[in-house]
């Protein structure tokens, strides 16, 4: 995927997974659907690419990325994450224990999520496996370690009954006691005045006031009913920060810099109307 510019809209890019769904709709089917130049991509990751090359003005990117990407500022208040258990990213493996694990298969269009599980090992499990990069194959990744990262809409097709499935928002509310921050919107700094008109907040509050719409737009064949994707959308995924969130952000980002997964830990910067 590469975005050309069409034009004076802003240019957005946001994954295509279901848990970006309500945060985007309004762009696709909703009021702000004439706004921007919408460029959606199944990896978190290349999203991100793109705003660090300037592809694009904004992108919904993992927080890891702001640590990493020069000139950014974050967009204020809104953001995919969970409280307790979040059913998209998790941990697979055979073991019951995850203090057997020795080895660790990363889903390469994963990067919050991938520091997220070393800050785990590391921080508070007490030890470090050794670690793989991988395409996001279940079968494959666990054919050659003990445990998968998996994200998105195919982490919650894993069938349970064959696997020990450990949610690594879980593990992160059981070990710190906060939610987790996995993506949000930010933007290059030189486009802020480009991008200011466009009210992030306002579309996914009317993702939200229209679920059950985002649901059936949503334009990817899944194995989920309607009843199970509500529940997930409404129940598992947080699109607000509050207090709790924000200080659980501020906590990845320490521990972050702390195993050295990030060069520095700059404060988080919000765009200001």
């Amino acid at each position: 995927m590469k975005a050309e510019n069409t034009g004076n809209r802003p240019r957005i890019a946001a994954s295509s997974y279901l848990n970006t769904a309500p945060l985007i709709w309004s762009f696709t089917h909703g009021s702000q659907r004439d706004a921007v130049e919408l460029f959606t991509d199944t990896a978190p990751a290349r999203c991100a690419s793109m705003l660090a090359n300037g592809e694009v003005d904004v992108a919904l990117v993992p927080v890891i990325e702001y640590q990493r990407i020069p000139d950014i500022a974050i967009v204020p208040d809104v953001c995919v994450g969970s409280k307790t258990a979040v059913r998209s990213v998790v941990l697979v493996t055979h073991k019951n224990n995850l203090k057997k694990v020795e080895r660790v298969t990363l889903d390469e269009s994963s990067r919050t999520s991938a520091a997220l599980v070393k800050i785990l090992f590391r921080e508070f499990l007490g030890f470090e496996p050794q670690w793989e990069i991988s395409a996001p194959d279940v079968k494959s990744m666990l054919a050659r370690a003990d445990a998968a990262l998996i994200i998105g809409d195919p982490a919650m097709t894993i069938p349970r009954d064959q696997f020990r499935v450990f949610d690594l928002a879980t593990l992160w509310h059981e070990f710190t006691g906060f939610g987790f921050v996995f993506a949000m919107w930010m933007m290059r700094r030189a486009a802020i005045e480009k991008v200011r008109p466009i009210d992030f907040a306002a579309a996914r509050d009317e993702g939200l006031a229209n679920l059950d719409r985002v649901i059936a737009d949503y334009p990817h064949e899944t194995q989920f009913s309607e009843n199970d994707m509500k529940q997930y959308l409404a129940g598992n995924i947080v699109f607000r920060i509050d207090e709790e969130m924000r200080a659980g952000l501020q906590r990845y980002f320490e521990l972050a810099h702390r195993h050295g997964l990030i060069a520095a830990n700059k404060p988080p910067e919000f765009i200001t109307s």
